[in-house]
């Protein structure tokens, strides 16, 4: 691959242990948390190799607004992918609740001393925003190119891919998979545990009377949980529900929906005005037994995916990016077992804490009785009335474990 040595500025060309490419790094993926890992290690001088499938000019329709939160947003704009001008509401009050019983938490950036809590951000916006940012830093981007197998040998891994560069296999002293499943699947070590919810998250616009004024909601319905997250003078709306249900929803009219939302929301921001057009995907919890097998490593989607509810699962993929990167700065061979060792304790109880707590919301949320509900409502209230252990709870949304 063409490599630009940071130190002399030159560009060179570097032989891979078969002949092939080579690089220091290869990261497989070039959504947010594979280009932040990449930006981390460009930055401190690795020869990288981004490999992401979609095309640099293919036209982005993903519906997806991201939720991050404000450690998030930070670690993007110190790495050079959150310009100035970047398009995004801020979230400076979660209001958490549920339908139908007494009992809520209300947690707001003053409990820790943050201009916000977070932002949200549509990611066809941020995608483009970290492309122009790689392209600036020099990193070295294959574009529609896939990666069909990995494999890890004694001193480095080799990656075996197709697309516009052809059939061509690559070596690098560390394979990051940041996305591909499979790939991580048939690597020795490693299990996937998954967990089907039978549900689908519904996405769409809603338009309400008051606007958002950096409120975001957390609702526990009947019908399932829903997010109205601020999205610029609007809300948008994330609503688990039954694949039956979400179907449905997609069909309705609009007075349906406002109707339906009106009644589980409430009125707290005055009457549903409109809504947009429905869009939805299914949801599962796909988890891995250990983020590591040699010299291929683990992070983001392709470590975990986990239930929308909190708006967890990003932020813990980027988490991984920068654990990853401090845990390899100043390591000569970033395929190093120790260091990964480290890389891997660092981040296990961030992960197993955010999908436990994920996981464990659903099931709580399930049930329907009056003895679970008034549980459920006794403990948003005792969050809600102790500062310290209210503080204590956001700060681990905003920072992690």
């Amino acid at each position: 691959m063409k490599a630009t040595d940071k130190q002399t500025g030159r560009t060179g060309h570097c032989a891979g242990h078969d002949g092939g490419e080579h690089a220091d790094i290869i990261i497989v993926g070039g959504g947010p948390v594979g280009a932040l890992a990449a930006l981390r290690f460009a930055a401190a001088g690795r020869r990288v190799l981004l490999v992401e499938a979609r095309a640099k000019d293919a036209p982005l329709t993903d519906a997806r607004a991201l939720a991050l939160s404000w450690h998030s947003r930070t670690a993007l704009a110190a790495a050079g992918a959150w310009p100035d001008d970047l398009p995004a509401s801020v979230i400076d009050t979660v209001h958490v609740s549920q339908q139908g019983a007494f009992g809520r938490t209300r947690l707001d950036c003053a409990d820790l001393k943050l201009p916000h809590l977070g932002v949200v951000v549509d990611y066809p916006a941020l995608t483009l925003a970290i492309n122009a940012q790689l392209e600036q830093a020099g990193v070295q981007v294959w574009w529609q190119t896939r990666v069909e197998a990995v494999n890890s040998l004694g001193c480095y891994a080799s990656v075996k891919t197709s697309g516009v560069h052809g059939d061509i296999s690559l070596t690098a002293r560390l394979v990051v998979l940041a996305e591909g499943g499979a790939l991580a699947d048939s690597l020795p070590g490693i299990k996937r545990l998954v967990h089907d919810y039978q549900q689908c998250a519904v996405l769409a616009e809603v338009t309400t009377e008051q606007p958002p004024a950096g409120i975001a909601y957390e609702r526990f319905s009947k019908q399932g949980p829903f997010a109205l997250l601020p999205h610029g003078d609007h809300y948008m709306l994330v609503w688990t529900r039954s694949h039956d249900d979400a179907k449905a929803l997609q069909q309705a009219s609009d007075e349906q929906v406002m109707a339906e939302l009106q009644q589980a929301f409430g009125e707290r921001q005055g009457k549903v005005l409109a809504i947009g057009p429905r869009a939805s995907f299914p949801l599962a919890l796909r988890q891995v037994n250990r983020v590591s097998s040699g010299r291929v490593v683990l992070i983001g989607n392709a470590a975990q995916t986990m239930h929308p509810v909190a708006a967890q699962g990003l932020n813990l993929g980027l988490r991984d990016a920068l654990g990853l990167a401090d845990a390899l700065d100043g390591i000569s061979d970033p395929g190093d077992a120790a260091a990964l060792a480290v890389y891997a304790a660092s981040r296990k109880l961030d992960s197993h804490a955010v999908v436990g707590f994920t996981h464990g919301l659903i099931k709580l949320f399930d049930g329907d009785s009056t003895l679970v509900s008034a549980l459920r409502g006794a403990g948003m209230s005792a969050l809600d009335s102790v500062p310290p252990l209210r503080r204590a709870f956001a700060r681990h949304l905003v920072f992690g474990l």
